[in-house]
């Protein structure tokens, strides 16, 4: 099962960044451990803090991968262009979040992208990506 989780804008800065929402450890240190977890798995990892990077990622890898897992970060609220992609590919995508974006400020509650979404993880932790991987292998 071939599998990429995208990453946008920020989160390069896990582990530093607002510690009491996104925690304390890095996401390129999370991602070893699913790696380790998930070896039966062909796992990716791509992060970019440019909107266009992302699109094109999305669109690379969204007709011969079989799953994508997309926190697409502040995206996720203001863009058009990331929801079209998603409508657009074949692959099917999870949209991801780190915290409950439904228990933040207001402008964080509409998601832009859930609408092209197979499905939404929000609220676990890092342990929002674990989750829709675990489904994943259930599945296949």
């Amino acid at each position: 099962m071939k599998v990429i989780i995208i990453n946008g804008p920020n989160l390069n800065l896990l582990g530093v960044r607002e510690k009491s929402i996104y925690g304390n450890i890095s996401f390129e240190e999370y991602y070893k451990s699913l790696l380790i977890e998930f070896s039966d798995m062909d796992l990716e990892y791509f992060q970019s803090n440019i909107e266009g990077e992302l699109i094109d990622k999305l669109q690379e890898v969204g007709f011969s991968y079989n799953a994508i897992l997309l926190n697409a970060g502040g995206y996720t609220h203001t863009s058009v262009a990331i929801s079209d992609c998603i409508k657009a590919i074949d692959t099917p995508v999870y949209e991801i979040h780190i915290s409950n974006i439904y228990s933040r400020e207001e402008f964080r509650r509409k998601s832009l992208l859930s609408i092209n979404c197979k499905a939404i993880v929000c609220g676990l932790g890092l342990n929002s990506y674990k989750t829709v991987l675990l489904n994943l292998k259930e599945k296949f």
